[in-house]
């Protein structure tokens, strides 16, 4: 007998806008396209790992994030958060 795959949550999705600070929408965007998922499935991931107080990157990813910074020019940090000004 074939295992059962569980089923996936459904959701509603909603389109929304928000302004990111240049460098960090490349990285996003170029780690996005690395892992074959659109910005708003990482996005999400992003968000419901640290709702939940988890990592969302492996090693490897985390490899791959920090060569898109270098390549971007992103020197910003978690320490920067919340004191950015345009």
């Amino acid at each position: 007998m074939a295992a059962k795959t569980p089923l996936k949550p459904s959701i509603d999705r909603v389109q929304t806008g928000v302004r990111l600070e240049k460098r960090l929408l490349k990285v996003l965007k170029g780690l996005a396209e690395s892992l074959d998922l659109s910005l708003g499935d990482l996005l999400e991931g992003i968000a419901l790992h640290a709702l939940d107080n988890k990592l969302p990157f492996s090693t490897d990813t985390l490899k791959k994030i920090a060569d898109l910074k270098r390549v971007y020019g992103l020197d910003l940090t978690a320490a920067d958060s919340h004191r950015l000004r345009e």
